[in-house]
């Protein structure tokens, strides 16, 4: 077992002279962020390899990592290529041009996606198949699945099948972003004379890409079969008196990224909706083709999306893998999942309580998902029925379209309470769902906005008003998550509840910024990008500069998703340079590099991946009035410039505690836990073998001391 890595590094207390501290600092002191990021992919791939974590959870991981990468291919990669496109490359703080910074994304990407497909062939396949859960491929299909597979491509597939022959009249067609197709070599003619090479053959999405077998005699054997080996193995059938010499399955992915121009337009609503089906058709930025495919085939495909070489990624397996992902529906076998385990609720806060009561006598703090998210649903349900409530006003960022939140704040309205959303139709590839929510409130009476031109509203409020003996009492809940039900159970998040007047107040003031106009409004406690946040962070950290300055013990503890702002990455190189311990808990991209001579000596950066998605963002600065505050922000410019973000200070000493005992238990959990090194790259901090019980003691240790 690797030995204990000390959590904080030792380091002189007294303040380093002038002469020995670095006013600015140059391209080798960061790391890119697009590379940072596919180095998180990549350990979130790890967690697949790890034999600790039960069978179906690692090819989840593997699922999440083919998810993740689609997203930062359509994403990250697309903004890449546009802007060699129009000629306005941007060059980070790292230096690295984008054209270089391709290169290095797609050798990368060749090298994890050739892991991840040995990783399924030669681990978990077989693995499964001990489990008796197979995906059978067409050459050993039996007697029995040969006729059931037969019916059904007879009675489900090759109704809603349009295989479109490549010639003059038939150009190559425009194939939907993501899309399962075929591209199939023929030979022969046709009725008319016509003789073509090739044909393609998209897959219906109607259907679903993965059909379990019925169990035939008393097998007990849980088996699959692709749509894709049933459409091979009929695509004859499509091409009556021809040959089909070869058929392929390939997948283009498209520029997702949604830009709109909310500044000349009337209506962002309409101009999201125009732009959601453009999504669909965008510029192709990676072909994916099975491994057998031909290259003088895969080049016509490359020719047809102007894509270079560098661009093709053969699969050795089924392209796209998230078509897997229908297995986890359909397999029951608890043992091969992670153990079940039953949320905490806090005494004052269950459905039996009066929760106006319990808020008004005290501050309440849950951690999610040890603590159960009812509490956020229950005092929705008690406002909307309550005759004394009088409004409610919620921001909503993704929620999901069968959303209780939503169903909640439409019977508020229904039972006359003044309701106002503010719902972000820019929430990235949560717009369709979000328009479709927006309009089903507006039916229901619900008051809806979208929040400032300009900016995305990603700050996690609600406030409900409520009169109480002739006198207006507001109740407050903020996050550091989504109000969505469903990841309530898979990211941590920290959830307040609030009847402080001057919170409340602040609250107040927010909502008017985003649903009217005037000058910014003066807080009492909270900080809010774009217009406080950064400086707030900023002169937190200056107050542990001095603090070490003077001699005294100064620490700063972060724990975000994404840490790139150059501004704030050289503000915490100044602190470190001055003597301040600092522990860095950045789950995704981080551009900081720790451990630097003279640079960064006194910082340590790790990054947790486990069970649970590491979703909570809260920093810590040892000698401030209010040491800890939570928030909706990542430290990266997009979140301190151009979003609507809040964050907000434990008041209580109490809760303060608790919170510094949470982060404390992140900077020495080692089960889970990839340590950031001076040249950015990351190593698991312990050996594999320990991660499971870790694991399920630092689950304990949550639920012991997840409600305030």
């Amino acid at each position: 077992m690797m030995t204990e890595v000390s959590a904080l590094r030792i380091i002189e207390p007294n303040k380093p002279s002038d002469t020995d501290v670095q006013k600015s600092f140059d391209n080798s002191h960061f790391t890119n962020r697009e590379i940072s990021q596919l180095s998180f992919n990549a350990r979130v791939l790890e967690q697949a390899v790890d034999v600790n974590h039960p069978l179906l959870e690692r090819l989840k991981f593997l699922l999440i990592f083919s998810s993740n990468l689609d997203e930062y291919f359509e994403v990250r990669v697309a903004k890449l290529k546009l802007q060699i496109l129009l000629g306005r490359e941007h060059i980070g703080p790292d230096g690295l041009s984008p054209i270089a910074l391709l290169k290095r994304i797609s050798e990368q990407c060749h090298e994890l996606i050739d892991k991840q497909y040995n990783l399924l062939n030669n681990e978990l396949l077989p693995a499964l198949e001990k489990e008796n859960i197979f995906f059978v491929a067409r050459e050993n299909w039996n007697d029995d699945q040969k006729v059931w597979i037969k019916e059904y491509f007879k009675n489900e597939v090759a109704p809603i099948i349009t295989p479109i022959a490549l010639d003059p009249a038939h150009p190559f067609p425009k194939l939907v972003n993501k899309s399962l197709n075929f591209i199939v070599s023929l030979k022969g003619k046709d009725a008319f004379g016509r003789e073509s090479r090739l044909a393609i053959v998209p897959a219906p999405r109607a259907l679903p890409r993965l059909i379990k077998l019925p169990k035939f005699g008393e097998q007990e054997k849980d088996q699959f079969v692709f749509l894709s080996a049933i459409i091979h193995e009929n695509v004859d059938s499509f091409f009556n008196g021809m040959k089909a010499t070869g058929c392929y399955q390939f997948r283009v992915t498209r520029n997702s990224d949604l830009e709109v121009d909310d500044k000349k337009t009337d209506d962002i609503a309409d101009e999201v909706k125009g732009k959601l089906f453009n999504r669909r058709f965008g510029d192709a930025v990676r072909l994916e083709v099975v491994e057998n495919c031909p290259e003088d085939i895969s080049d016509f495909l490359l020719n047809e999306y102007g894509l270079s070489k560098a661009e093709l990624y053969p699969c050795n397996g089924p392209v796209n893998l998230m078509r897997l992902f229908a297995v986890l529906s359909e397999i029951d076998r608890p043992h091969l999942y992670y153990p079940e385990f039953s949320p905490e609720y806090p005494q004052g806060l269950t459905a039996k309580n009066n929760l106006f009561e319990s808020i008004k006598n005290k501050d309440y703090l849950l951690l999610h998902p040890f603590s159960s998210f009812s509490p956020v649903l229950d005092l929705l349900r008690q406002a909307a029925a309550d005759p004394q409530v009088i409004s409610i006003k919620q921001t909503l960022y993704r929620v999901g379209l069968d959303s209780e939140i939503v169903s909640l704040l439409e019977e508020a309205a229904r039972n006359g309470k003044e309701v106002m959303v503010v719902i972000e139709l820019k929430a990235r590839f949560d717009e369709k769902e979000n328009l479709i929510l927006a309009s089903r409130m507006q039916e229901a009476g619900i008051v809806v906005c979208y929040g400032v031109v300009g900016y995305k509203t990603h700050a996690k409020m609600m406030v409900v008003l409520r009169k109480e003996k002739d006198k207006l009492c507001h109740y407050v809940h903020l996050g550091t998550g989504n109000y969505h039900v469903k990841n309530a159970r898979i990211y941590t998040d920290y959830s307040l509840f609030t009847s402080n007047p001057e919170i409340c107040e602040d609250v107040h003031h927010i909502f008017q910024q985003l649903t009217g106009m005037g000058k910014t409004l003066t807080m009492n406690h909270l900080v809010n990008a774009p217009f406080t946040l950064r400086k707030k962070i900023s002169k937190l950290i200056d107050g542990e500069i001095d603090a070490a300055a003077q001699g005294k013990p100064a620490r700063i503890i972060i724990k975000v998703n994404g840490l790139t702002d150059k501004q704030v990455i050289e503000k915490l190189y100044h602190a470190s340079q001055a003597g301040v311990k600092i522990d860095l808990i950045v789950r995704s991209m981080c551009s900081l590099k720790p451990g630097l001579k003279g640079i960064s000596e006194n910082i340590r950066v790790k990054s947790i991946i486990g069970r649970f998605l590491e979703h909570n963002r809260v920093f810590y600065f040892e000698n401030a009035e209010h040491p800890v505050y939570c928030g909706s922000a990542d430290l990266m410019a997009r979140n301190l410039t151009r979003r609507i973000e809040v964050c907000f200070p434990l008041l209580s000493p109490k809760l303060t505690a608790r919170v510094k005992k949470d982060l404390e238990r992140y900077i020495k959990d080692k089960g889970q836990s990839w340590i950031l090194d001076s040249e950015g790259n990351y190593h698991r901090e312990v050996s594999v073998g320990d991660i499971a019980a870790v694991q399920l003691t630092l689950l304990n240790q949550h639920c012991e001391v997840a409600i305030e």
